[in-house]
């Protein structure tokens, strides 16, 4: 919840004129973590693209555009741990 916090408003889930509007940041979100969480077959743009309800094209736009918003908050969300950690 706090990731998506972060990137909701961002524009790379705004909506393009002339197309439908984009779905939810949370989608694009959960889409790029189940991806990231997977293996092997798991990981299948088709398989996640099912059970997403999205087809497999759409699977890697999401994971582009969650990516792109995610890394303009690369300071925020992404650390190496610490020695002690």
């Amino acid at each position: 919840m706090q990731l998506n916090r972060l990137v909701e408003y961002d524009q790379e889930f705004r909506s393009v004129s002339g197309k439908l509007g984009k779905r939810s940041s949370m989608l694009h979100i959960m889409v790029l973590m189940k991806f990231l969480g997977s293996y092997g077959n798991e990981a299948a743009l088709q398989k996640l693209g099912l059970m997403m309800g999205i087809s497999k094209g759409t699977v890697i736009n999401y994971m582009s555009w969650a990516c792109n918003a995610i890394l303009k908050h690369h300071e925020q969300v992404i650390k190496w741990p610490s020695l002690e950690e």
